[in-house]
């Protein structure tokens, strides 16, 4: 049975209670029926009666976020992420776009999946950042009137530095406890270098011989969370041939982590692959949810620094991982761990809407940084780079002094007893 054999099914879970209503960031951004997942499922069941794909009812399906939160909230057990998925596919089968959105979405989806391509992109854009230009580009707003979507991905380009390199093993120290593959990823691999190195030491320090493959490449979940079936089944094939001999994989990027979770249901109806895309599914793991299943080894050492920790959408809602990376960090001594207000309202990065949906994703952003900002902690911690990112860019916006770092920095920094200049002073 296909995803189009299940959507009529999957439609009659829903009971219209509005339980998730105040959880979906859109709906709380604007208080439209069409723009919670209650009022997006009744658009879907107009298509599925026949209803063709106009371009009001396609606003309204990009609109959504695709954060999981109305997932999390809904007592019926209504499968919003399956829904969404299944009627954005359609949306790229059957609705024509414009070309001006066309060519951003292939610009954006040429590029990102690429690690060769980004690679390329990273020297001309440190040399553009360097040199001062940036803030004459962003003064005289050219961009926005060229794009905002072009405007929005200059403007949430991380400071980039060095880039160090991993090496194909990355050896246990001490006794060997486990042996582990290793996604870098796409943006992480080039965009946060650091965090990949980090999570390569932490694994070692704590008994693991880490094998980061060569052959690796983009786990497709860009695509996959766009529509872009077909795209996200290639990406996907080469992923399971890559780790298929590891015994675990650590993925350290939560949209990554739960698209490759979602791989026994991508291609559940491929008879060559399904059986191989279950078991890749079945042995993947967030890092954090790896570490507290393998148990600490390591000392911790004393981090004196209060941190606010940022649940991702796709690390709580989409695969579970809430209580793991808050245990971990108050394991370190002298760490303080802060909450954030509206948790579980996305922080507006949601894969490509900030790219996409720029504005709407920067009200969220700013939302974010306001919720951040009001904790006083002096560092934010998020297990995602589009997160990192997104509010990094509305902590700047704001004057926030708040560095951004990755829950394996935080761990990495601690079990070397680097101490809190190490991510204070340096960041994301």
């Amino acid at each position: 049975m296909g995803a189009q054999d299940d959507l009529p099914n999957l439609l009659n879970d829903c009971v219209h209670c509005g339980f998730c209503l105040p959880t979906c960031p859109t709906y709380v951004l604007w208080g439209e029926e069409m723009d919670s997942p209650r009022g997006r499922i009744h658009l879907m069941q107009q298509h599925v009666e026949g209803a063709p794909l106009s371009g009001p009812m396609v606003e309204h399906f990009d609109r959504c976020l695709g954060c999981m939160a109305c997932v999390t909230a809904c007592p019926s057990g209504v499968q919003y992420d399956r829904l969404i998925e299944i009627t954005r596919a359609d949306v790229e089968r059957e609705h024509p776009r414009s070309l001006k959105e066309r060519a951003i979405r292939e610009m954006v989806f040429q590029l990102f999946p690429y690690r060769r391509r980004l690679r390329a992109l990273r020297g001309p854009l440190r040399a553009y950042q360097k040199s001062g230009l940036e803030r004459l580009v962003r003064r005289s707003g050219i961009l926005e009137r060229i794009s905002p979507s072009l405007a929005a991905m200059e403007r949430l380009a991380p400071p980039l530095g060095r880039a160090p390199r991993l090496p194909g093993r990355v050896a246990a120290r001490g006794e060997r406890r486990a042996t582990v593959g290793m996604l870098t990823g796409c943006v992480q691999g080039e965009f946060f270098p650091g965090v990949n190195a980090a999570t390569a030491r932490v694994l070692a320090l704590e008994g693991c011989d880490v094998v980061i493959p060569r052959n690796q490449g983009c786990c497709g979940a860009l695509s996959l969370h766009s529509g872009r079936e077909d795209e996200a089944r290639a990406f996907a094939r080469r992923t399971v041939e890559a780790f298929e001999s590891a015994d675990v994989i650590v993925v350290n990027s939560a949209g990554c982590g739960s698209a490759m979770k979602e791989y026994r249901t991508l291609l559940a109806d491929d008879p060559a692959w399904a059986a191989r895309a279950e078991a890749l599914s079945a042995k993947t793991r967030d890092l954090a949810e790896y570490l507290v299943e393998l148990g600490p080894r390591a000392k911790r050492r004393p981090l004196p620094v209060t941190v606010a920790y940022h649940d991702a959408c796709h690390l709580a809602h989409a695969q579970g991982v809430r209580s793991q990376p808050r245990a971990l960090l108050a394991a370190i001594p002298e760490l303080t761990v802060r909450e954030i207000a509206e948790p579980d309202v996305c922080c507006g990065s949601a894969g490509t809407y900030n790219l996409f949906q720029p504005e709407a994703a920067a009200d969220l952003g700013d939302r974010k940084a306001g919720n951040v900002d009001a904790t006083g902690a002096e560092l934010l911690v998020a297990a995602n780079p589009g997160c990192s990112m997104q509010i990094a860019t509305a902590l700047r916006g704001r004057g926030a002094g708040i560095a951004v770092a990755h829950t394996a920095q935080v761990l990495d920094a601690s079990l070397r007893g680097l101490g809190r200049d190490a991510l204070i002073s340096r960041g994301s």
